[in-house]
């Protein structure tokens, strides 16, 4: 039993962590309905903003990670405006070089700035355990991050559903031409989105470098991404709520058929996940909570 517990809060700390940047890839999905490949990065990218001014300038950790936000948001205009609005949105092959372009450079440039030395991201949540029976520890960090996944959530739902830039946002993700014709600017709507989700990756960088496990470097959003995208695929693209679901299932398959079969090693924790994915696509393709499509015949 307490072999099990263990895996247990230690799949929902990491399922929770993949369900955060899998939220932003499903934002950015359900505007433009393309992956995001740069989408790690720029969650890097942020949470290397949130350090430096939590730690170089001083600033409280909470106030920084928000500040982070709103840099990596502008960034994200920037990067919307300069480089995918000139493209058509249809044709989704420039955007996928784009954004895999975006994925090198960004790459890059933050190991020629901050080099490739791993650092300590201060605390988030109090250090120690909530409860604790033998070697199962739930810890404040997975209690806090799993409290701060619904409470984005929540604040999601209802800003795409109860509020103008919300409507137009899903106007724009359900059928891009219609919505031109009642007045919706495609173009703005789509920088939103970006914004949006950048945002959210930034504090999904936050939240995953800020376990006592893990640490800050430019490399590390790289092996998160590829469990993110599988958590959007296997929740449903276009569901926000289930990149939380498939982020969970993610993080409890990865952790209980490494911690019980003992011929899978933990290197091969994600090939564990794909195949859970594939195995869930064969009976609904479109995700677990993902939308069918419809098509007039």
């Amino acid at each position: 039993m307490e072999l099990f517990l263990a895996r247990l809060f230690d799949g929902l700390s990491s399922g929770a962590t993949y369900a955060v940047i899998a939220v932003a890839l499903v934002l950015i999905y359900k505007a433009t309905t393309l992956i995001n490949f740069a989408q790690g990065e720029l969650a890097m990218l942020g949470s290397f903003f949130a350090y430096i001014l939590a730690i170089e300038q001083g600033i409280p950790l909470y106030l920084a990670i928000v500040l982070a936000m709103l840099l990596s948001a502008v960034l994200a205009a920037g990067i919307e405006r300069v480089l995918i609005r000139p493209f058509d949105p249809a044709d989704h092959l420039p955007l996928v070089i784009i954004t895999l372009g975006l994925f090198l450079v960004i790459n890059a440039v933050a190991g020629m700035i901050w080099g490739f030395d791993p650092r300590s991201f201060p605390r988030m949540f109090p250090e120690g355990d909530v409860w604790s029976m033998g070697i199962a520890r739930l810890r404040w960090y997975t209690v806090g991050t799993m409290a701060t996944v619904l409470v984005l959530l929540v604040l999601l739902t209802l800003l795409l559903k109860k509020t103008k830039i919300g409507l137009a946002f899903r106007a724009v993700s359900s059928n891009l031409e219609s919505s031109g014709l009642v007045g919706v600017r495609a173009g703005p709507t789509l920088q939103f989105g970006w914004m949006l989700a950048t945002a959210v990756g930034t504090l999904a960088g936050a939240l995953f470098v800020a376990d006592p496990f893990r640490q800050l470097d430019p490399t590390w959003a790289q092996r998160v991404l590829i469990f993110a995208a599988a958590a959007a695929v296997l929740g449903g693209l276009d569901s926000l709520w289930g990149a939380l679901a498939g982020g969970i299932i993610l993080g409890l398959v990865e952790s209980m058929v490494v911690g019980y079969v003992d011929w899978i090693p933990n290197q091969m924790g994600l090939a564990a996940a794909v195949v859970a994915i594939i195995i869930v696509l064969v009976i609904r393709p479109n995700g677990l909570f993902g939308s069918k499509a419809v098509e007039r015949v």
